[in-house]
């Protein structure tokens, strides 16, 4: 039996990190990691692993440096799934922050949110930051009262991130649910439950995943990320699909190369 994709990771972050150190065919930094579309803007996203992390360690750096975040923090991320949210995940586990998607902000020490979450997002008293989820990461045409604009203070953060102390396996890093019920995981239960998710979903290095769900519960977060990346494969997320046609969808699942549709 072949040894699973990276199998001394023990965490997401070091799952990315096997992609960046290549090597394999199912590890190439320079090939496509995450591939987003917005069928609502007919937005088209491309990110390789080097690009991806340029963009966690961007975020990673606004975390802990402009907003003060740690371990034993907890992010709210009302987020859809988007190549942003994705980004968003992995900062928190870079830094140590346990990620909550759809996660209540009033229990929250920071909140992230889209358009559609920011009333929602204003019960966190804590840090609030705001994404326009607009092509090319565009910012708001005006930035929400009480909010800082992703899209605004990103850019001018390090390409390069280090936590302030090392983040161990066993530290909590998601809070999510199945079927309804709440599920809190630590990045190394975060990892085996993701490596056992591809195996049963039949994902394998080099498959390309092409998901519609939402970032909102573990099926979503699976399919549209986890399970992928501890496979060694990569992601086509699908955002306002529902009017593709059937000869639409197969014309993007040839020219995406796509191996596995989900949801």
């Amino acid at each position: 039996m072949n040894a699973p994709f990276a199998a001394d990771a023990r965490t997401p972050v070091e799952l990315l990190h096997a992609y960046l150190r290549g090597g394999t065919p199912a590890a190439d930094p320079s090939l496509p990691l995450v591939t987003f579309y917005d069928d609502a803007t007919g937005e088209r996203v491309e990110l390789s692993a080097r690009t991806f992390d340029n963009w966690v360690a961007k975020t990673a750096n606004l975390l802990q440096d402009e907003l003060n975040a740690g371990p034993d923090d907890r992010a709210a991320l009302l987020l859809p799934a988007h190549w942003q949210s994705a980004v968003w995940l992995l900062a928190c586990w870079s830094v140590g922050v346990a990620a909550a998607p759809a996660g209540d902000p009033a229990d929250a020490d920071l909140v992230v949110s889209g358009p559609d979450g920011l009333e929602a997002a204003q019960a966190c008293t804590g840090e609030r930051v705001a994404l326009a989820l607009r092509p090319l990461g565009g910012r708001f045409p005006q930035r929400p009262d009480g909010f800082l604009d992703y899209a605004a203070e990103v850019p001018g953060q390090g390409d390069r991130f280090a936590p302030y102390s090392p983040v161990p396996p066993d530290a909590p890093a998601l809070e999510t649910t199945i079927d309804g019920l709440p599920l809190k995981l630590t990045g190394e239960q975060t990892v085996q439950l993701a490596r056992e998710g591809a195996a049963r979903l039949g994902i394998g290095p080099g498959d390309r995943v092409l998901s519609t769900l939402g970032y909102e519960d573990w099926s979503g977060l699976e399919a549209g990320l986890l399970a992928p990346l501890a496979a060694g494969a990569s992601i086509v997320l699908c955002r306002n699909s529902g009017s593709l046609t059937a000869d639409q969808w197969e014309k993007r699942i040839d020219s995406e190369r796509v191996t596995l549709r989900l949801g």
